[in-house]
């Protein structure tokens, strides 16, 4: 996350602390980095009660938006290493997931809004792109709902590239922010950067996503086998690549706009992301409007 936040910009000027995200995913484990800042969770795969993730994305992805990286000297800090966290775990062992737990996870965080101060939604999911259209638009209204309700929604365009066509279907939301991978060229033409299978709109089309790319290739973030052993904490962080792992890089900075700007609305948080972000010469579809530049962003 050091190199990450390198690429993006980040700084310590904020810290997303105040803010409120809520991430559904595979849920979280108990990681030193995450302190007492999750707030709440509820497992609606398997109605299990205290927090675990049989998965570890979830878990990973949370680190990479808000881990403050106890367990390696800060290293390895997320990019809002102080905002609070409510997880919904919509995502099953193996990663996979249904639209019923997905609907109930949006509708139970609309509930708990105002309980929790909720800003920003962040969906690290691709899910299908197989979905029937009458669950394609049931989805993307639920998500456009949340939206409505003033939540920052943040979704990943999903790994599915690089074919065009290939967008995550919740990505498909023209209000959504949706997020791409892009490396930038840090680490050269390497073949397996995620940017090569980062899922893409159709060239030409109307609806122009993704919204935005950040870095998802090898990150570095908390792993939810963690465990405490005689000698200290062992394997506490793992790298995962992905799209899954670009998102809450988009949704840390949004935690740290609204720090700085707490009456911005959605739709201005969105606006400073993308109008700040720098301009890597490579087509729409494959890069939106840019990569992050969180400097840039705070002080639009």
């Amino acid at each position: 996350m050091l190199r990450v936040r390198k690429q993006v910009y980040c700084s310590d000027r904020y810290t997303g602390k105040g803010i409120t995200v809520a991430i559904l995913d595979t849920g979280i484990s108990r990681h030193p980095d995450f302190g007492s800042r999750i707030l709440g969770f509820t497992d609606f795969v398997n109605g299990r009660v205290g927090l675990y993730d049989d998965d570890t994305h979830g878990t990973h992805v949370s680190g990479i938006l808000a881990g403050d990286g106890s367990l390696s000297g800060g290293k390895y800090r997320g990019i809002a290493p102080q905002c609070s966290l409510v997880i919904g775990k919509v995502l099953n062992g193996n990663g996979d997931g249904t639209i019923e737990h997905m609907l109930k996870g949006i509708e139970w965080i609309l509930q708990k809004k105002r309980i929790w101060n909720i800003r920003i939604l962040n969906i690290s999911i691709g899910l299908g792109l197989d979905l029937k259209r009458g669950q394609r638009e049931t989805l993307i209204s639920c998500v456009e709902e949340a939206w409505g309700q003033g939540l920052v929604v943040v979704a990943a365009a999903g790994n599915a590239g690089p074919k065009p066509g290939t967008l995550s279907p919740i990505g498909n939301s023209r209000k959504v922010i949706t997020v791409g991978c892009n490396e930038g060229g840090y680490f050269g033409e390497r073949p397996s950067l995620c940017e090569y299978y980062s899922g893409r709109e159709e060239e030409g089309a109307e609806l122009r996503k993704p919204d935005v790319v950040a870095p998802g290739t090898d990150i570095i973030s908390c792993n939810a086998h963690a465990r405490r052993t005689l000698y200290g904490w062992q394997n506490g962080y793992a790298a995962k690549s992905g799209t899954s792992m670009s998102t809450p890089i988009i949704s840390g900075a949004a935690a740290l706009c609204l720090e700085k700007s707490p009456d911005a609305g959605n739709s201005e948080v969105k606006r400073r992301i993308i109008y700040t972000a720098t301009d890597l010469k490579e087509p729409w579809y494959k890069q939106g409007w840019g990569m992050l530049n969180i400097e840039r962003m705070l002080d639009f």
